[in-house]
């Protein structure tokens, strides 16, 4: 048996105002993305904005349907829309943020993980990483790649 350890990296902060102003540019369009959501069964809005290579932010929101699962969270909305339209522009940062029952939740909302999943494929496909930042009232994260928010990619059936 060998045991191993896995290291990510990620930055904390307490306030959007300790981080640059792109970042908070971001966290505000996450915030304004949220206003998109329809989430009348579990009153869990997610807003996700998504900036571009090219300098285009995306904004996506959550959808539910009562044909439960029929419905779409923000970050892929955003991410597919994004690809749909802009097929050969680079994903720089994926921004979310999530609120229940209309206030921001403290801690930052993680993405599920079928979400993770699309935001590995996008950044393989890409060959660069892909930042996420995560909002909360109390806390923001900030990752450097898809990978440390899921350190074991599902990317082929290849062994």
């Amino acid at each position: 048996m060998i045991e191993k350890k896995i290291n990510i990296r990620y930055e904390e902060y307490a306030s959007v105002e300790e981080m640059s102003l792109e970042d908070q540019k971001m966290v505000a369009a996450a915030l304004e993305a949220q206003k998109g959501s329809y989430s009348p069964y579990s009153q869990f809005q997610v807003g996700a904005a998504l900036l571009l290579e090219n300098g285009t932010v995306v904004k996506g929101a959550n959808q539910e349907n009562a044909a439960y699962p029929s419905g779409l969270c923000a970050e892929r909305t955003a991410m597919f829309w994004a690809s749909a339209n802009y097929p050969d522009v680079a994903m720089d940062t994926l921004t979310i943020a999530g609120s229940d029952h209309g206030v921001l939740c403290e801690s930052p909302a993680s993405p599920c993980g079928a979400c993770r999943q699309v935001m590995a494929e996008y950044q393989k496909k890409q060959g660069k990483p892909l930042k996420i930042i995560l909002v909360g009232s109390k806390r923001i994260r900030k990752f450097f790649c898809v990978d440390d928010l899921l350190p074991f990619i599902f990317d082929s059936l290849k062994v």
